[in-house]
């Protein structure tokens, strides 16, 4: 698909960066890609132009209050400014810039990543007596919105059939790799570390904890690549397995597909948190995608995807030696770890890939403009 005229796109976040992978790597590049105008409102020191998209640069506010309040109507006044035929919001909080622009007569699509009532009631920096409140608000606000706005994009069919169930003209768009990720040197099997990893925030939820407590049993190294909070890694250096850790912090694409490559397997071990339960996270088609065997959480959604694939293995994500035992099977029978990675690589180019999803997107624009 190409654009035959110039058709102008805003993009408006102010949670995310302007690395972020959904929004700038996939969506964003995407549409520039095939002709359409992008400007990316977001977080960033100054405007500029990347990768033929147009940065329009907003402050870092001084806490998610003032984000919420003074950042989100500073992207209102751009993205009016703009003028563009489509505008595509990424964040709960910009709801009520979107249906402003819609006041206004323009084209609206809101991008929801996450369950959002659901992950509300799991976040530890929410006060337990606020959390359901705000769940309430958020899914109210959500479902006032749906119809009112030209589209929603969501993250997984799980959240779609929420919004399809209220009436909005939702479509689900993976948050798949793409495959140009995969054009990465595989270093050989007997050769690899003998490591796991982990790519991604490393918090309490999405088993910290836990992944350590297994390396602990298995004395391997665990190769840590993003940001951790200085109350999660100090917990994480009270324990004996700390001195099996390699923390990178956060790294470049480049380096997360060194990471892998390095690796026997990746862990993906969210708690059974509400928002978790149904979700696709991004790292788990990174792990099939770089050909490394998943150790994943045991939610039914997942299961689906690894053991129907035969890519890796589930496990109870609270059990350090349940985990720890997967990690010795993979150790212990290199033959089939190096198959449950290529199965993993192979679902990867046939069916969970960016490119397939894509075409979602470039379809959806088009009926939009069309409308």
């Amino acid at each position: 698909m190409t654009i035959s005229k110039k058709i102008k796109v805003c993009i408006l976040t102010t949670v995310h960066p302007l690395t972020d992978t959904r929004i700038f790597h996939k969506q964003a590049k995407s549409l520039a890609r095939v002709g359409y105008e992008v400007t990316l409102v977001v977080r960033h020191h100054r405007d500029e132009i990347v990768d033929g998209i147009r940065v329009v640069a907003l402050p870092n506010p001084a806490n998610r209050i003032q984000r919420m309040t003074k950042t989100a109507w500073q992207a209102y006044k751009l993205a009016l400014k703009n003028n563009a035929d489509i505008y595509h919001f990424h964040d709960p909080e910009l709801i009520p810039i979107g249906l402003l622009l819609k006041l206004h007569g323009k084209r609206v699509i809101y991008d929801v990543h996450e369950d959002v009532p659901r992950q509300n009631l799991s976040k530890h920096y929410i006060p337990t007596i606020f959390r359901k409140p705000l769940s309430l608000m958020i899914e109210t606000l959500e479902a006032f919105s749906a119809c009112r706005l030209n589209a929603v994009i969501t993250a997984t069919p799980f959240i779609n059939e929420r919004f399809l169930k209220l009436g909005a003209h939702a479509i689900n768009i993976n948050n798949y790799p793409r495959l140009s990720e995969m054009c990465f040197n595989d270093i050989p099997w007997e050769q690899k570390e003998k490591a796991f990893c982990y790519i991604g925030v490393i918090t309490e939820i999405r088993g910290a904890f836990e992944m350590l407590g297994a390396i602990e049993k298995i004395k391997c190294s665990l190769l840590l690549a993003g940001n951790i909070t200085s109350r999660v890694e100090g917990g994480l250096k009270k324990m004996h397995g700390w001195r099996y850790v390699e923390a990178l912090g956060h790294v470049s694409r480049t380096d997360v597909q060194r990471v892998m490559a390095r690796s026997l397997g990746g862990f993906v071990l969210f708690h059974p948190a509400p928002n978790h339960i149904n979700a696709q996270p991004n790292k788990l088609f990174e792990y099939m995608s770089a050909s490394i065997p998943v150790i994943a959480s045991n939610f039914l959604l997942w299961k689906e995807i690894v053991e129907g694939v035969g890519c890796g293995i589930c496990v109870d994500p609270l059990n350090p030696e349940e985990i720890a035992r997967a990690c010795r099977q993979i150790m212990a029978n290199p033959e089939e770890a190096e198959r449950m990675g290529k199965n993993g690589r192979r679902a990867v180019k046939e069916k969970y890939n960016w490119e397939i999803e894509s075409e979602k997107l470039l379809t959806l624009y088009q009926r939009i403009l069309e409308s």
